[in-house]
């Protein structure tokens, strides 16, 4: 299965790859160039086929977690001050795509979209400290019954020139499913109540709407109940 962005893209490919090598074996005498050509074709029709993939995910939706919004590996996880919507600290969780993984973004909780705004900007490399405010980017809010507000950022890299949101402003969003793309490398923040409970590591890779980020912290109170 192929995102929707693609699908375009992929169709284009296909005929020019077919059209070089059509071309080639008829009207190209040399051999050695003739088989670069067809083989160099089929390696570009292949990488494009490959980052367009969108994966089913089956997803088994928990308000009391935080799904990954991405696939990709974890490059950031501290308390930062939010300065676009929220205005005070927050845990941030940064995931870096890299131009093999699936560049699908998956809503990571279930709720209302809150607020969704895209950014034109830069683009720094997406491990670059500036990126999540400089770059060219996309802000999306989700109010979540058990985390209140969470914030997600869809960040453009040096290679990505467009960021796909499907967000709006009052729908409800389910846990898992499609939120938007971004083509090629790329990064996605996640900013989270100070209370909850991050569950990955630096440097893990996690997986799009498979993996929790962060769960309900569990209350003092709670857990003295759950030991009678």
């Amino acid at each position: 299965m192929f995102h929707r962005e693609g699908q375009k893209i992929i169709l284009i490919t296909f005929f020019i790859v077919s059209a070089i090598i059509l071309v080639s074996q008829f009207y190209v005498n040399i051999e050695w160039l003739r088989w670069g050509l067809q083989i160099g074709a089929l390696i570009l029709l292949v990488l494009i086929l490959q980052f367009f993939r969108n994966p089913t995910r089956k997803t088994s939706k928990n308000f009391d977690e935080i799904l990954a919004p991405v696939d990709g590996k974890v490059v950031v996880i501290e308390d930062v001050v939010e300065t676009e919507f929220f205005n005070e600290k927050r845990k941030q969780v940064s995931i870096f795509m890299s131009p093999v993984n699936v560049h699908v973004t998956r809503y990571p909780a279930s709720g209302t979209v809150k607020y969704s705004k895209y950014h034109p900007g830069k683009y720094l490399v997406a491990w670059h400290p500036k990126s999540s405010t400089e770059n060219e980017r996309t802000t999306v809010v989700i109010k979540t019954p058990k985390f209140g507000d969470i914030l997600y950022r869809q960040i453009a890299g040096a290679m990505a020139r467009r960021i796909v949101n499907y967000a709006e402003e009052g729908e409800n969003v389910q846990q898992g499913e499609d939120a938007g793309f971004i083509k090629f490398g790329s990064r996605v923040d996640l900013f989270l109540p100070l209370d909850c409970a991050i569950t990955v590591k630096l440097n893990q890779k996690v997986t799009g709407a498979k993996t929790c980020i962060a769960a309900v912290a569990v209350k003092k109170d709670e857990e003295r109940e759950t030991t009678y």
